[in-house]
């Protein structure tokens, strides 16, 4: 077990797909994404659509980074060797032991090809084997269908609603379905899942 440290760069990695500290210089990396498929975001509460909304995506994850409460990813397909979208730490509670995983978006072409999967086999493996995480936490826009299908896949338990807990940003409020995976989960089903999963 680490001694988890937001200024060190960890690299989660296997042999399909390689999660990279994200960096300023990601910009260019990530612009086609927001110019071409500004769709992406349609349920997210940070939209990175458009180069200003993507300078200011990047802007406010590596300040939540510095302040010690997020760790952003760029994602990169290690089969296709392109980059294919971000995913993120957030909410870490290091003394609670619990953190959230999410901001998590890639490229239509990387939809559904299993891509997610890795990632989640990543992310919840450093969380639960590395940081000694007890919770991990999931949120989505209760319309989000696809996202939300996507986190039971991996083995995540629906917790409840919060109603109307945020704004959108066309200033509307959103209902978020809560899910998450407890350590024990991890180790006794939802690993082993996954790793079924990925073969």
């Amino acid at each position: 077990m680490i001694e988890f440290d937001f200024t060190k760069d960890y690299l989660l990695e296997n042999e399909s797909v390689k999660l990279i500290p994200l960096r300023e210089n990601d910009l260019s990396n990530l612009l086609p994404f927001s110019l071409n498929e500004p769709e992406i975001w349609k349920y997210s509460l940070v939209r990175a659509d458009g180069e200003e909304n993507l300078i200011n995506y990047i802007k406010i994850a590596l300040e939540a980074r510095d302040m010690k409460k997020e760790y952003p990813f760029i994602v990169y397909d290690k089969r296709t060797g392109h980059f294919a979208g971000s995913t993120r730490f957030y909410d870490i509670q290091l003394l609670n032991k619990s953190l959230q995983i999410g901001f998590t978006w890639y490229g239509k072409r990387f939809q559904g090809t299993g891509l997610n999967k890795h990632c989640k086999y990543l992310l919840l493996s450093f969380a639960f084997e590395d940081m000694g995480m007890d919770r991990v936490e999931f949120r989505a826009d209760y319309r989000n269908e696809r996202s939300i299908a996507a986190m039971k896949n991996i083995g995540c338990t629906v917790e409840g609603i919060l109603r109307k807990n945020s704004f959108t940003p066309e200033g509307d409020r959103r209902d978020s379905i809560i899910l998450s995976i407890l350590k024990d989960e991890w180790f006794e089903t939802v690993k082993p899942l996954l790793l079924s999963k990925l073969q």
